[in-house]
């Protein structure tokens, strides 16, 4: 919880108080400091003791984790599209 925060809190001074001349700078930042956050996950996973034993069931439970906000994401959209999208068909078959 205290990661999105910091990110939260870093995309928020990124966008009201960095100029925009630093923006390819700030990118790349953004970019290093997230390569620097996954390496240190991992890290700390593998010191887990039987992490290898555990990989199976993560992965698993990874898996769902995934699966189940996309597919939700893939309906959610599918509606919205179905709600919005029908107008402006219709309005272009009659042009």
């Amino acid at each position: 919880m205290d990661v999105i925060l910091i990110m939260c809190l870093g995309v928020l001074v990124g966008n009201r108080f960095f100029p925009r001349q630093y923006k390819k700078l700030c990118e790349r930042l953004q970019v290093v400091c997230t390569l620097a956050l996954i390496f240190c996950m991992g890290t700390m996973l593998g010191q887990r003791p039987g992490f290898l034993q555990e990989l199976g069931q993560l992965g698993l439970q990874s898996l769902v984790f995934c699966l189940i906000p996309v597919a939700f994401s893939v309906v959610f959209v599918y509606l919205l599209t179905c709600r919005f999208m029908n107008g402006r068909e219709k309005r272009n078959k009659r042009r």
